[in-house]
């Protein structure tokens, strides 16, 4: 994702120049100190400002200890007591260590950010005081690798919807994930969890608690959402006993439920073979011996060092990050308990996905389209899909699957464990405007995470964001949808009426999915989909070669939940057991970057 995002916006940035120079400029204001708006919390007294007199915003607050030195690879800290100290807003952006990406908006050639980052941002009302508004707390995305708080604006979603939002960072990757048993032999408490970024979250979630209310939020209104990572943390977070109380409703976007054991995220001797960057294997890598390392040399590795050696290793398959170490989440694992009673918190929960996920991974895939080169290189190439139909079905298949996995599934679990208020989307806009050089709407359509400018109201990811999300009525229309439905929902638990349809409640005897689409392709439809329903038609007629619906298979079932490997090995009678999937995935990238310099188009 991070390298494609890149590429997508290199593309965008030279075809759509002159739009994307007035939109980008258009959109970063300038913020000015805000006079009377100063707040005293426990991490200090933060000044407000603000670009937008309906707003205010308080900037880079830490919640928590810097995560640092001997705090490395253990719970998040309590702040000390700093009540009368002077918070200032930092004068570069803030990120938890992780390699430059589109979602960072950092460029640099190795590991970028710093392990002191656990801080957050907070935009209200500018009438904040003495009110008690909905809070609504956003956990970014990035596959729990990348992303941080400063690339999120929800001005627009507060002052229109009036309501708190809390944004903020928490650590990621191998410095928030890991199982180690030099970490975990003598820890006492939450020391010996394998999920700190997963305690950041709940950290965050009991600053919001303890502070909120300073700000004119509603300690008692809450609701957790966020998108892809973000997610799948919403629904850690539903299964987390330490979370019981500190949210009252959740939101997943286009989530997953993809967890480990803590035996396979140790990956001792690589013990399983569709597992990678396993601590044994990241010790290897920084030439440690696994058995013998004790806690203080890991905590004394230098952050670079460690970052280069655990993205430096392959990732052909599953990487450890949330794990089921029976503390943070429960033994066995995500899916299965949030169908457990014991762990219902008796919440609303909205949950949904877009209709083409998976665009923004294929869309520049060599395998699916061609470039062709007019302008020596001085422009990017002309794009067109190399075989329409295949590229269509493998886009609805695995974008079908991400819901049959990320959405139908959990929201089914949600209901056996006795929740009762559900509802369910499905993301449908897709009206980019084409251009000569590129079909957007046909490559890009609702691609994965190009919902979260309609909750903010406003572009993000710079060039591809513009395109995203352009200035339209169109565009617009949905963005009131998505709003309103988003601020009904913290106000009541209930998305309500969406522009003259009401959002009926999901159920497995009657799964309503709201649509969330333009003009008169907005509707509610009845669906619900399984991995297993999937497999079967895929098993029928299609554009696909033998060995491709070997490939489609393997990535159905790798995906979005627990990898399914026996699924695959049975599937259709056993066509695809002596397969290698992951090999031959390998072998195209490898004859596409033979022929053409790279799998893809940038």
């Amino acid at each position: 994702m991070v390298s494609l995002m890149s590429r997508w916006s290199l593309l965008l940035l030279v075809v759509t120049l002159p739009l994307t120079a007035h939109l980008t400029a258009c959109s970063v204001p300038e913020l000015k100190p805000v006079s009377g708006a100063a707040v005293t919390t426990e991490s200090g007294i933060v000044s407000g400002v603000s670009a937008d007199e309906r707003v205010i915003r308080w900037l880079d607050i830490p919640y928590a200890e810097p995560p640092v030195g001997e705090l490395r690879w253990r719970a998040p800290r309590r702040l000390t007591v700093r009540e009368a100290q002077s918070v200032a807003a930092q004068s570069a952006q803030i990120l938890c260590p992780q390699m430059p990406s589109e979602t960072s908006g950092v460029d640099g050639d190795g590991p970028i950010g710093q392990e002191d980052c656990l801080y957050l941002d907070v935009v209200a009302p500018a009438d904040f005081q003495q009110k008690h508004y909905p809070v609504m707390v956003w956990i970014h995305g990035g596959g729990n690798t990348t992303g941080h708080k400063g690339s999120y604006d929800f001005s627009e979603l507060a002052a229109r919807e009036q309501v708190v939002v809390v944004t903020f960072n928490y650590r990621l990757g191998p410095l928030g994930w890991m199982t180690h048993p030099a970490l975990h032999t003598n820890a006492q408490g939450l020391d010996k969890s394998s999920n700190f970024g997963t305690l950041d979250i709940l950290a965050a979630l009991e600053w919001t608690q303890r502070n909120i209310e300073r700000f004119g939020g509603d300690t008692s209104n809450v609701t957790v959402f966020g998108e892809s990572a973000g997610g799948h943390n919403v629904y850690a977070l539903l299964v987390s006993p330490l979370a019981d109380g500190l949210f009252h409703r959740a939101i997943a976007q286009s989530g997953y439920t993809t967890d480990v054991s803590p035996r396979q995220a140790i990956n001792r001797e690589r013990e399983f073979p569709s597992i990678d960057r396993g601590s044994w294997e990241l010790s290897q890598a920084l030439g440690l011996d696994f058995e013998s390392t004790d806690a203080q040399t890991l905590r004394g590795v230098d952050m670079q060092r460690l970052l280069g050696a655990y993205y430096g290793l392959d990732k052909d398959h599953l990487a450890p990050l949330t794990t089921a170490d029976g503390i943070v989440i429960p033994k066995k694992g995500i899916a299965a308990a949030l169908a457990d009673s014991k762990n219902n918190k008796n919440i609303p929960v909205i949950s949904g996905s877009n209709r083409d996920e998976v665009t923004l991974w294929l869309g520049l895939n060599r395998y699916f389209v061609e470039g062709t080169d007019f302008s020596f290189g001085l422009l990017p190439p002309k794009v067109a899909i190399k075989n329409p139909p295949l590229y269509r079905y493998w886009i609805d298949m695995r974008s079908r699957g991400w819901k049959a996995r990320g959405v139908d599934g959990p929201l089914h679990a949600l209901e056996d464990a006795g929740y009762q208020q559900l509802y369910a989307y499905r993301f449908d806009w897709d009206e980019q405007a084409d251009n000569w050089l590129f079909p957007f709407s046909q490559l890009l359509g609702a691609a994965h995470g190009a919902e979260i400018a309609f909750v903010m109201g406003k572009p993000m990811y710079g060039p591809i964001g513009d395109y995203m999300y352009p200035d339209s009525e169109s565009a617009q229309t949905v963005t009131r949808r998505m709003m309103t439905a988003w601020g009904n929902f913290a106000r009541s638990g209930d998305p309500g009426v969406v522009d003259g349809k009401t959002w009926p409640t999901y159920s497995a005897r009657a799964p309503h999915v709201m649509v969330l689409d333009s003009e008169d392709q907005h509707r509610v439809m009845v669906e619900s989909l399984t991995l297993n329903g999937l497999l079967k038609e895929l098993s029928g007629q299609s554009p696909l070669s033998p060995l491709e619906r070997c490939l489609l298979a393997w990535e159905m079932v790798v995906n979005i939940g627990r990898p399914q490997y026996d699924d695959y090995r049975r599937w259709n009678n056993g066509e695809c057991a002596s397969v290698d999937a992951p090999r031959e995935q390998a072998l195209i990238r490898k004859s596409l970057s033979e022929t053409y310099g790279a799998a893809t188009i940038l």
